[in-house]
Parts: structure tokens; sequence; C-alpha cells
């Protein structure tokens, strides 16, 4: 196989772990307590309305992804 073709394997692999996990998300996220409620998570607001900023949240996701990542890159 050609480097081309190992990159694009790769790549189709990568996306593939991606879509599973966003499903896994997608189906048992609401079953989580603790997705959405972790410290670093801003909510606030009035009688009417609601503000809210995962930034505890953004960060765990971002550690993985960079993780999975890292892993997908090495040789």
């Amino acid at each position: 196989m050609t480097v081309e073709w190992q990159g694009f394997g790769k790549l189709l692999i990568l996306f593939g772990v991606a879509l599973a996990i966003l499903g896994v998300f997608l189906a048992w996220g609401p079953k989580i307590p603790w997705i959405g409620r972790l410290p670093g998570d801003l909510s606030f607001g009035g009688e009417h309305w609601r503000v809210y900023i995962p930034l505890g949240t953004s960060l765990l996701l971002s550690l993985l992804l960079t993780g999975l990542f890292w892993l997908f890159k090495r040789n």
C-alpha cells in the first residue's frame, strides 16, 4: 500500500471512531449525570432566559480528542 492510501485509511478510521463516539454520546449522553455539570461549567440567567457556558465539559472533550488524535498520529 502506498503512503497516500495509508494516510487515507487512517483518516477513515479516525472518522469512524469519531462517529461512534458521537453516537454513544447522543444515545447515552442524557443518562450520564455529570455531563454538563462539571466544575467550570457556567450557568446563569433570569426568570425567562438562561446562558450556559460549558467550559469544564469543553476542556474534558478537548483532552479526550487530543489523546485520540495523538494515538492516531503516532507511527
